[in-house]
């Protein structure tokens, strides 16, 4: 099994840990979708789509069943998160930088 795509959509909510949103595309054939990446106490982890139950508690939807295949979710969404992050960044010095050349233009 291969992941062949990973999209997340960030999300600044004051007061909340979820930080974003993910979609994992496997073997360009199947999607899962609203994986929730959390901050904790001991940095970004996720959390797989789950639903709640009539007891009030939350059942999983689509989850890994071994370790290995949670750590490469896991791995591949934070950096993407992390990549997401840079974009963002990015951009803004870029705009930062078109509006310094505006300003000596005028000069």
């Amino acid at each position: 099994m291969e992941i062949t795509s990973v999209n997340v959509r960030k999300i600044e909510k004051e007061g909340s840990r979820m930080k974003g949103i993910a979609s994992v595309l496997l073997d360009d054939s199947f999607v899962v979708h609203d994986i929730r990446i959390i901050e904790g106490d001991n940095g970004l982890f996720i959390a797989m789509p789950s639903r709640k139950t009539p007891t009030g508690g939350y059942r999983d939807i689509a989850h890994p069943i071994n370790p290995e295949v949670r750590s490469m979710f896991e791995e591949a969404i934070i950096k993407e998160y992390e990549n997401t992050e840079d974009e963002e960044e990015a951009e803004e010095d870029t705009e930062a930088a078109g509006e310094e050349e505006v300003e000596e233009e005028d000069e």
